[in-house]
């Protein structure tokens, strides 16, 4: 048997989540088109005949411009030193620059193995993927390079054995029955979320965030009642999320309630509230609230 743990570290928008839910075989984690979606390491369990592997999904490494920012960086590199196994997600559909040299580069101080994951190959074309492994390899020295895309699956099977070779004997370190970390609170807030970022343009998904103010499972078999916040910094925001006669809002509310009723195999009440929190983004207590992790260090400015 071998089992431990093996982190998704790469820059923003590179596939890391839609990459977790596809090996791990159910949605741990919201996906969207927008950089930075995720905002917390978030752990995905799956079993295999010979092993067990624990995907720490992380956020995308970037430059950090405000107290979210700085705790979203730190809890991704923060896993480098906490993992057995590094999985450095590559965009293949991009020309590599100087952010994924940057990325690279924080491996260096890395002993463990790290495998290199060209993602998201559906949107390359064949002749140009030799080329680009040439390229990367420059990098440093990888355990591996698996091309695979996330979004067909074409290739992930053989990167999950590559995974669990990579990593050292023991016995699994969760239940069989073990999937995330991820408390309800959080898959709620995450969904409503994920429905912001898909309905929401420029620079709104960026400066919205979800509480849920009440979890009432009192009536569970028969109903879940979810009461929610959302979060957005300048009252010219507010108009926009619950739109035009409340179409927005409802919007976002009916697709929430869709998959969380899924999700929670029982019908689904969701109530949401828009409030303006300016500057929540570098509020200590906000992103307390939120649940990211606290840093010492502080955002660089531009």
């Amino acid at each position: 048997m071998k089992s431990g743990y093996v982190s998704l570290i790469g820059r923003p928008n590179a596939g890391k989540s839609t990459l977790l839910n596809t090996m791990v075989g159910a949605k741990v984690a919201i996906v969207s088109d927008k950089p930075q979606t995720t905002r917390g390491r978030i752990l995905g369990v799956k079993n295999y005949p010979d092993g067990q592997i624990v995907f720490v999904d992380t956020p995308g490494i970037h430059r950090p411009l405000h107290r979210l920012n700085v705790r979203m960086v730190d809890a991704a590199v923060e896993t480098l030193r906490e993992v057995d196994v590094v999985a450095l997600i590559f965009d293949a559909s991009t020309k590599p620059g100087h952010g994924d040299e940057f990325v690279a580069a924080l491996l260096e101080k890395v002993r463990n193995p790290v495998v290199l994951v060209l993602n998201k190959i559906d949107l390359v074309q064949k002749a140009k993927l030799l080329p680009l492994m040439e390229r990367v390899q420059k990098w440093r020295e990888f355990a591996a390079i698996v091309p695979v895309s996330a979004q067909t699956g074409d290739g992930v099977d053989r990167l999950e054995r590559v995974l669990l070779e990579q990593l050292p004997e023991g016995d699994s370190l969760y239940p069989e029955d073990y999937l995330t970390d991820q408390p309800e609170r959080t898959l709620v807030a995450e969904t409503v979320r994920e429905k912001i970022l898909q309905h929401t343009r420029a620079e709104l998904p960026f400066s919205t965030a979800v509480v849920v103010d009440k979890f009432d499972e009192e009536e569970r078999e028969r109903m879940l009642r979810l009461y929610c916040t959302i979060f957005v910094e300048h009252d010219s925001q507010k108009p926009i999320v619950i739109g035009r006669g409340g179409e927005m809002i409802k919007r976002i509310g009916t697709e929430a309630r869709k998959d969380l009723e899924e999700t929670f195999e029982t019908r689904v009440f969701l109530d949401l509230r828009v409030k303006v929190n300016p500057d929540w983004r570098n509020d200590d207590r906000a992103l307390d609230d939120l649940g990211v992790p606290r840093t010492a260090r502080k955002p660089k400015r531009r």
